[in-house]
């Protein structure tokens, strides 16, 4: 089996492998540096929101949870689907966006594999080349956690 998508150059074939796991992207996840990342059920059209608490942040919890907006590849899900979601932090005068991919292993565990970019205000043009940083975070699904009781256990506080 294979796929064939329109590319700037083309078409690219790409091999499709069928897995026995499905990734799903809503619920609760923890990055690799302690973040929690509650996303919600997905529309039909894909798109996503939820809560992102930096663990920089955490003592301070609920009222440093900044929201996000995302979307996933395709409006039907697929068994690893690409993303991207924006975080607007609630604080400081700064934004993330990040794209990512959502694996399954052969045991049925699933990660998110992503890169961001975050931008801070500055005050000049000739402050710019310092506005942006880069990274990765990989975020595993939070055990026992299916998007309801997420969204519960993170109103109840």
């Amino acid at each position: 089996r294979h796929r064939t998508l329109q590319w700037c150059g083309g078409p690219l074939v790409l091999p499709t492998v069928s897995l026995p796991f499905q990734c799903v992207l809503s619920g609760s996840w923890r990055s690799s540096v302690g973040c929690k990342m509650v996303v919600s059920e997905l529309s039909e059209a894909g798109a996503f929101s939820g809560s992102y608490l930096s663990a920089a942040m955490a003592p301070k919890a609920d009222r440093l949870a900044s929201r996000l907006h995302g979307i996933q590849h395709g409006a039907s899900p697929t068994e690893q689907p690409t993303f991207g979601f924006t975080v607007k932090w609630q604080f400081s005068d700064s934004m993330s966006v990040f794209v990512g991919q959502c694996f399954v292993d052969d045991q049925g565990e699933e990660t998110l594999q992503t890169m961001w970019l975050l931008r801070q205000e500055v005050g000049s043009p000739g402050a710019d080349w310092k506005a942006t940083r880069v990274g990765t975070n990989v975020f595993t699904r939070i055990k026992g956690q299916n998007m309801r009781e997420s969204m519960r256990s993170d109103s109840a506080r």
